[in-house]
């Protein structure tokens, strides 16, 4: 590619180890120099302007299911040979409306507030199993505190979090792969149709016998009358154990990340732990866990006087425009202090993320208890890795000394 060339396909996703490991500049550049991108390698268009990000994703004439994009696009792309139906984040009205719908009063602030002190638990609980000189943010700690907070919320016993964990990832890296190979699409079903088979089981034991986990409330849900089918909540249980594990595990990730490399800010965190809100809203901004969120044409459009036919791709950069010079002042700069930080990592409209709260209170909680634990908690040498998922960013690894029997280094 030419160097004065805009970068295109691969090289604007999560598997160019390039853009992977930092994709700020290369977004920067588009936004600067071509706000509407055309990527013809992947039939997609990117945009990465704030305000335009923050009005499609507000703009009910937009749609999210996949099945409605034209042949040949990126959005196709989402879609397996055998997909009949979508999950509730790709639904569009009004199937959308009655899902979210029946679910929504479970995850309001109030309603999850309530689990916060429970969530408290689980994160000293792996605090205390955190020993040594080093640890592996990701696998020792980041990982598995949200899928143990997401199973026992639908009901799942305590021995079974590990495989439900070991499920979730399977799923994640099937289901978001671009073209994935044969072998990990089999693994992919065969977790699935795993889950599947234990929430299948799990609802009838729940119909006989309800209690107060996430399973017997979406049993008793109504919603203009209507209820949820046993393969709606099946599909919600899959939607909140894969969605909200990935994205809450790489919110802290990242989060402590940041703090790390960011020593001064660290230390207003320490010295001021009331600022842990406002923290997470900058992590949320600066190093944003889903990266992208499509939309696709409802018809002719033009967007930045460009004209787009019906059925076309649209990549929205939640990264691009959460770094916009526009919205945010001194955008490139970590600080926990920001004001007004209106930050689109939750995306907006009616797709406005179901567990954003569930996921704020878990990493105040799991970032500021981590590094109140651990007051020399440094980067170690053996440093860290992004995963190779399109539309997320987060790290496979991140080993952290604790300072208590190795020299930290401070990598950056």
């Amino acid at each position: 590619m030419d160097s004065n060339e805009l970068p295109s396909g691969l090289a604007l996703t999560a598997l160019d180890e390039s853009f992977r490991e930092d994709p700020y500049p290369v977004l920067k550049r588009l936004r600067d120099e071509e706000p509407l991108h055309q990527d013809v390698l992947l039939a997609r268009y990117k945009l990465t302007r704030y305000d335009d990000v923050r009005r499609l994703l507000r703009d009910p004439d937009y749609f999210t299911d996949p099945r409605k994009s034209r042949e040949g696009s990126f959005a196709r792309l989402l879609l397996r040979d055998d997909d009949s139906q979508v999950s509730m984040l790709l639904l569009d009205e009004p199937e959308h409306r009655r899902l979210r719908g029946l679910v929504n009063n479970i995850f309001t602030p109030r309603a999850v507030e309530a689990w916060r002190p429970r969530i408290i638990e689980v994160i000293e609980d792996h605090l205390a199993q955190l020993g040594g000189p080093e640890f592996d943010l990701m696998a020792d700690y980041a990982g598995p505190i949200p899928t143990v907070i997401i199973a026992e919320m639908i009901g799942i016993p305590a021995d079974l979090h590990q495989q439900f964990k070991r499920w979730s990832d399977t799923c994640i890296e099937a289901e978001f792969a671009i073209a994935p190979p044969e072998e990990l699409r089999a693994s992919g079903q065969a977790a699935t149709e795993a889950l599947q088979g234990y929430f299948a089981e799990h609802i009838a034991y729940r119909r006989r016998q309800p209690g107060q986990d996430l399973v017997s409330r979406m049993l008793a849900a109504r919603f203009e009358g209507e209820a949820l089918s046993d393969m709606e909540i099946i599909n919600q249980c899959e939607l909140l154990l894969i969605a909200g594990n990935v994205t809450t595990s790489d919110l802290i990730g990242n989060g402590v990340r940041a703090l790390l490399q960011h020593p001064d800010q660290l230390v207003l965190l320490r010295e001021q732990p009331g600022l842990i809100v406002q923290a997470v809203e900058e992590i949320l901004r600066y190093d944003t866990p889903v990266t992208s969120i499509g939309r696709i044409t409802p018809g002719a459009v033009t967007i930045r006087g460009c004209p787009i036919g019906k059925g076309e791709a649209l990549t929205l950069s939640l990264a691009a425009a959460n770094r916009d010079p526009t919205a945010f002042p001194e955008p490139d700069r970590f600080d926990i202090t920001r004001q007004d930080n209106a930050h689109q990592s939750f995306g907006g409209g009616r797709h406005l993320c179901l567990g954003a709260w569930l996921a704020r209170i878990e990493a105040q909680e799991a970032i500021l208890r981590l590094v109140q634990q651990f007051p020399r908690l440094s980067l170690a040498r053996r440093g860290w890795r992004f995963s190779p998922t399109p539309s997320f960013r987060g790290m496979d690894y991140c080993w952290l000394a604790t300072g208590t029997g190795t020299e930290p280094v401070h990598a950056t």
